[in-house]
């Protein structure tokens, strides 16, 4: 299908940066968050359900469909074009509603097929909302496992091979931004590798819900008409072959709890990535890391010298925005007043612009770690500076508490706290320690380079994937 204006001008008219701007990163959502695959999915529900209902035979208004007829039924939904999409707005546009369009829509393409086909039990007892339960399940769990989830795996895959790639790599670390214990530039990649996995298995187990029960939930309809049917079965059947959970007990809607639940998951997401951009930001600032120039780009207006970290800042700035959307979605969605109210039908369609927004911060995180470089010089010139070796005082002071060495940490912290340390006066200090020559042996070797612990062995056990090669 293609949307391209005639003047090629879209991307410079739409008002969203979702479809404008970003377009090129955000194309592949149009097949599950636009207009046009919202219609499709409505009308691949509203044929399968037909479907269902011809092969029950206690549904004797239908006759039993033989495959190729079915197939020929699907290929309506399966073969749904942008002609077939503006018949249904011209349809909306008489009706003033968008699903009865659609029934309407279908019936005219059955009469186009067989004029026998029995065209009234097309959306036979349904609600609008039985269709738009088992769209968006489909939707949703369509677009979170073929477009989502392997981008999710890629941005895994690359941390992944960073940590490996920079596990002896040490650095100092920073907390509360100051100088601390001595850690690997692979060890800190791998911790976001991690989360970001644990978090990938919770997306992987989510469920979809959907309803196929009538104007309040009761099958009234249904069991009025055929009562001989059993329409428990027959419903759960009918979502569950759609790869759908079935929900027994809803109002006229499916009440949304799942999506709430998918939205939070993926809020977890994006404020690891947010944790994760804004560290990369802090470490390029720190000269840890160096970015790759690209050949033609500029980075100001006014200095030439500019390579600017954008990439993370556009990751964090379009996470962000995902991230507000998403937890507006999530709170609102699962209210309803009474029966059913129409808010949730509004806010419905902003799923696409928060994915939107996801997917473009998932574009840029990726770009910005592609253009990224360890400064190993730097770092190792920061750790072998001269007045930075109080950061093994935590190694000295717990040394001396297991030789039994009274007040370890508060001599330490007379010796060391709001001062810049040198080697020398490390040296000094050990050599009046009463420990055993063993003992002092140790601390003499001890540099701020060596003190890592199972840095490195943390990266080979831990980090999600493969050691590359």
């Amino acid at each position: 299908m293609s949307h391209k204006d005639a003047n090629g001008d879209a991307a410079l008219l739409n008002v969203s940066p979702v479809d404008g701007r970003y377009r090129a990163r955000t194309r592949a959502l149009e097949r599950y968050f636009s207009e046009f695959a919202l219609i499709r999915y409505r009308v691949r529900v509203e044929i399968e359900w037909y479907l269902s209902l011809a092969a029950n035979p206690a549904v004797d208004a239908l006759p039993a469909l033989p495959p190729d007829k079915a197939e020929r039924l699907r290929a309506i939904h399966r073969q749904f074009s942008i002609a077939d999409a503006r018949r249904v707005k011209e349809l909306e546009r008489s009706l003033n509603h968008d699903v009865k369009a659609v029934e309407y829509f279908v019936k005219e393409r059955f009469a186009a097929i067989d004029a026998g086909l029995p065209a009234e039990m097309v959306h036979f007892a349904c609600t609008s909302e039985d269709i738009n339960s088992i769209a968006y399940g489909l939707m949703l769990k369509e677009f979170v496992a073929e477009e989502l989830l392997p981008k999710l795996s890629k941005t895994v895959a690359t941390l992944s091979a960073m940590a490996h790639r920079w596990r002896d790599v040490v650095m100092l670390a920073l907390t509360h931004g100051q100088a601390a214990t001595p850690t690997t530039a692979g060890k800190e990649i791998a911790i976001f590798a991690a989360r970001l996995q644990r978090q990938i298995r919770q997306l992987q187990a989510q469920e979809y819900l959907a309803k196929a029960s009538g104007a309040v939930g009761n099958f009234n309809a249904h069991q009025f008409a055929y009562p001989e049917v059993d329409w428990l079965t027959h419903s759960r059947t009918f979502v569950e072959s759609l790869g759908l959970v079935w929900n027994p007990l809803t109002t006229q809607i499916e009440s949304h709890d799942y999506m709430a639940e998918l939205f939070d998951i993926v809020v977890r997401i994006n404020t690891i990535l947010i944790d994760l951009a804004r560290d990369m930001w802090g470490y390029i600032s720190r000269h840890y890391f160096t970015q790759r120039p690209v050949a033609g780009e500029v980075g100001s207006s006014t200095m030439p010298h500019k390579v600017n970290p954008i990439d993370f800042e556009n990751c964090e700035g379009n996470l962000g925005v995902a991230n507000a959307m998403l937890q507006h979605l999530a709170v609102k969605l699962p209210i309803s007043r009474f029966q059913r109210d129409l808010s949730d039908s509004t806010a419905l369609r902003a799923i696409g612009s928060a994915f939107g927004h996801v997917v473009i911060a998932l574009a840029a995180l990726e770009r910005g770690l592609g253009l990224v470089e360890i400064n190993c010089a730097h770092i190792a010139q920061e750790l072998a500076e001269e007045q930075s070796w109080e950061v093994v005082s935590e190694a000295i002071q717990t040394l001396m508490r297991r030789h039994g060495l009274p007040n370890p940490y508060e001599t330490l912290k007379e010796l060391t706290r709001g001062r810049a340390i040198s080697r020398q006066v490390i040296e000094e200090f050990v050599a009046r320690l009463p420990l055993a020559d063993a003992a002092k042996e140790r601390l003499r070797r001890l540099t701020p380079q060596d003190y890592v612990g199972l840095a490195a062995e943390l990266v080979e056990r831990f980090t999600p994937g493969r050691k590359p090669g």
